[in-house]
C-alpha cells in the first residue's frame, strides 16, 4: 500500500485481504489523531509505566506463521516487532507524530539516489540476535531473499514487484542457494537495494518484517517459525497450536541503546488466542487476576459494550480510541448500466444519508463520516473535499433533480450488492440504511447479499463486477499512494485475477501524476499532491465515500503506558507496562 507505480497484483491482493480479515490492515486497524487526552487510557502520573511482570495478550486470531517471511506486518504495534527488528520502524508515539518512519536496525531512514530507484542502509553498531552473536547485513538480505520462497509465502510482497529480478526470483532453496543480485552487501554494515523504478517511500517498506535479519545458519525453513531467532527485546519460548499460545520472554542480548522506540517493559509476555471476542471483552472488563494485566491486539468493542462502558467512568478510563488509514465506500461499475451516466451517480452521491449508513455501522463512537477517498489524516496527504454536498442526512432533491436530467424523471431501480457477513461495515445493515436513503430520492434498491467468499470474488472480478457494491480500502502505512493507486491506476486493471481498480478508471493523467509522486522522497510534498489527485480523481463520482472506522479497544485496570498512533490505530504493545 503505497504509493508506488506499478503495485502488483499479488501486492493488492494481500492488502486487502488483509484489511478484510479483522478490520486491520498489516498494520493495523492497526491510526486518530491517535489517543487524545481523555481517550488514552494509563496516562497521567498514575500511569507511569513499570519493568518487571507478565503481560497478557488475549486475542482472538493466532499469531500464526511466526516467521518474518510469512508474517504480514509493517512493524507495528503488535506481537511480531518485539522479536523482529527491521531497517526501520515507526515512530511509537501518540497521533501525527506515530505516522513517521524512523530508523531500527539502520542509522537512518535510507539514503536515496536522485531519482529514488536506489536505496543505502547503514546498520547501527552493537547488534547483536538472542545467542549473542552479530546482526549483519548479509542476514537483512539472507531475510529477505527467504521471503521469496514459495514455502514461505505470505508476507508483504512489495519487493516482487519493485526489487531488479523480484519478479522471476525464486527464494534462495533454489538454484544452488542464489541471491538477488539487487540486493548488495558491500560489507557487514551496509546494504544497497536496486529498484526497477522511482520508489519515493521505500522506507515505509523496510518496516515490513521480511527486512528482519535471519542467520543462514539457523534456517531451518518451514518449521523456522517454532524458534526465529530473535533481533528485539523478547525471544520465543513457546508456540503451541501455531500461534495460539505464544510466550516470549526478555532476550538478554537485546541492547536498548540500539532501541528508542522499544520500550519492552514486561518481562514476560504471553498470547493466547482463539478466544470468543465477547469474552475477551468480558475478561478486560472484569479484569481479575492475571486479566487486570491484560490487552487484546484484535479485538474491539461493539456498540452495546460501550454503552454498557459509558454508564461506568472506571472503565471508560480504560478505552483506547484509535483510527486507521481506512475507508468504506459504495463503488460503481460504470461498465454497467445506468452507472455509465454521470448524473446517476452524482445522484446517488446526493442521496445519502451518512447518518444513517453511521448508525448502522455501529454508530458516531465506531465510524466518522467520509465525503473524500482519503483518511482524514495528514501523514495521508488528506484534502478536505465535497463534491456532492448534502449534509449529514442527504439531498434527495438535488439527486432526483439529477436523475430527470439523466433521464430517470420517474425514478429508477438498482441493484445493491453487499456481503452478508456482521462485520458492520458491508454488512446487511449497511446496504439497508444505503437502500432507504436512496428511496427517498426515487430509487428503489433490490439486495443482493453474498457470503463473504463469493463476495469478494464478484467485486474483484473485472469480467463480472457488479455494478453498484459496497466496499472497502486499507493500506499498510500512512501515505496516499496505498489508497489511489491499486483503485484507480489504470495500469493495474487486473483481467485474469483479483482487480481492484473497480471503475476500471484507466486516465492517462492519473496514472502519469502517480508517476511522478512515486519519484518523491520529500513526503510532504507528496502527500500534497496525493491529496490534490484524491480531489481530481472524486470529481467524477466513480465511489461514494461513506466512513472511515474507529477502534475502541478496552485494556486490563493495571496496564499503563498506552501509545496509539496514526499508523496502526492500536496500542503499541511495545510501550505497555503493567502493574
Amino acid at each position: 500500500m503505497l504509493r508506488h507505480t506499478h503495485i502488483s497484483r499479488r501486492v493488492a491482493a494481500v492488502a486487502v485481504s488483509l484489511v478484510l480479515a479483522g478490520g486491520a490492515a498489516a498494520c493495523g486497524p492497526e491510526g486518530d489523531g491517535g489517543a487524545r487526552s481523555g481517550d488514552k487510557p494509563g496516562g497521567g502520573a498514575a500511569g507511569q509505566p513499570q519493568r518487571g511482570g507478565t503481560l497478557n495478550v488475549l486475542n482472538n486470531e493466532p499469531q500464526s506463521d511466526f516467521d518474518p517471511a510469512r508474517l504480514y506486518t509493517s512493524g507495528g504495534g503488535n506481537v511480531p516487532s518485539l522479536v523482529f527488528r527491521t531497517l526501520t520502524t515507526r515512530n511509537r508515539e501518540d497521533g501525527a507524530a506515530g505516522a513517521k518512519v524512523v530508523p531500527d536496525l539502520a542509522t537512518d531512514t535510507g539514503k536515496a539516489n536522485a531519482d529514488a530507484t536506489e536505496w543505502t542502509y547503514t546498520l547501527k553498531d552493537g547488534l547483536a540476535y538472542e545467542d549473542g552473536s552479530p546482526i549483519t547485513t548479509a542476514d537483512i538480505k539472507y531475510g529477505i531473499e527467504r521471503s521469496f520462497a514459495a514455502e514461505l509465502s505470505g508476507g508483504a510482497p512489495y519487493l516482487r514487484d519493485w526489487l531488479v529480478g523480484g519478479d522471476t526470483y525464486q527464494g534462495p532453496y533454489k538454484d544452488g542457494g542464489k541471491g538477488l543480485d539487487s540486493i548488495v552487501v558491500p560489507d557487514a554494515k551496509t546494504i544497497v537495494f536496486k529498484l526497477r523504478k522511482p520508489e519515493g517511500e521505500f522506507p515505509f517498506v523496510a518496516t515490513q518484517t521480511q527486512f528482519a535479519p535471519v542467520p543462514k545458519a539457523k534456517d531451518t525453513g518451514v518449521t523456522y517459525e517454532e524458534h526465529p531467532v530473535s533481533s528485539g527485546p523478547y525471544k520465543v519460548v513457546k508456540n503451541e497450536g501455531d500461534g495460539e499460545h505464544l510466550v516470549l520472554e526478555r532476550n538478554g542480548n537485546w541492547d536498548p541503546r540500539t532501541d528508542e522506540e522499544r520500550k519492552a517493559y514486561p518481562d514476560r509476555i504471553d498470547v493466547r488466542s482463539g478466544l470468543d471476542a465477547a469474552v475477551i471483552n468480558q475478561r478486560l472488563s472484569t479484569s481479575s487476576g492475571p486479566d487486570a494485566a491484560a490487552i487484546t491486539t484484535d479485538t474491539n468493542l461493539g456498540p452495546a459494550e460501550l454503552a454498557q462502558i459509558g454508564s461506568d467512568k472506571n472503565l471508560a478510563a480504560r478505552v483506547g480510541t484509535g483510527h486507521f488509514g481506512y475507508i468504506n465506500y459504495l463503488a460503481f461499475n460504470p461498465k454497467v448500466a445506468p452507472f455509465d451516466n454521470p448524473k446517476v451517480r452524482q445522484a446517488i452521491s446526493y442521496a445519502i444519508n451518512r447518518t444513517s449508513v453511521i448508525n448502522a455501522a455501529g454508530g458516531s463512537a465506531l465510524a466518522e463520516p467520509a465525503t473524500t477517498f482519503l483518511p482524514e489524516r495528514e501523514a495521508f496527504g488528506h484534502s478536505a473535499y465535497d463534491h456532492f454536498p448534502a449534509g449529514r442526512t442527504g439531498d434527495p432533491v438535488k439527486a432526483k433533480q439529477l436523475l430527470a436530467e439523466a433521464g430517470f424523471k420517474d425514478g429508477l431501480t438498482i441493484t445493491l450488492t453487499h456481503s452478508t457477513a456482521q462485520n458492520r461495515q458491508t454488512s446487511p445493515e449497511v446496504a439497508t440504511a444505503v437502500q432507504q436513503a436512496l428511496a427517498a430520492a426515487g430509487i428503489t434498491v433490490k439486495l443482493e447479499g453474498l457470503e463473504t467468499n463469493a463476495f469478494n470474488e464478484r467485486r474483484w472480478d473485472v469480467k463480472n463486477t457488479p455494478g453498484f457494491f459496497l466496499s472497502r480500502w486499507g493500506a499498510d502505512w500512512p501515505s496516499g499512494g496505498p489508497f489511489l493507486a491499486p483503485i484507480f491506476d489504470g495500469r493495474q486493471i487486473v483481467t485474469n485475477g483479483s482487480n481492484y481498480n473497480h471503475a476500471q478508471l484507466d486516465d492517462p493523467a492519473v496514472n502519469a501524476e502517480i508517476d511522478e509522486i512515486a519519484k518523491l522522497t520529500d513526503l510532504t510534498a507528496a502527500g500534497k499532491r496525493w491529496g490534490a489527485l484524491d480531489k481530481k480523481v472524486g470529481e467524477q463520482a466513480l465511489d461514494v465515500p461513506l466512513f472511515h472506522p474507529v477502534y475502541k479497544r478496552l485494556v486490563g485496570k493495571d496496564v499503563k503506558g498506552v501509545v496509539i498512533s496514526d499508523w496502526t490505530g492500536v496500542l503499541d504493545i511495545s510501550q505497555v507496562s503493567v502493574k
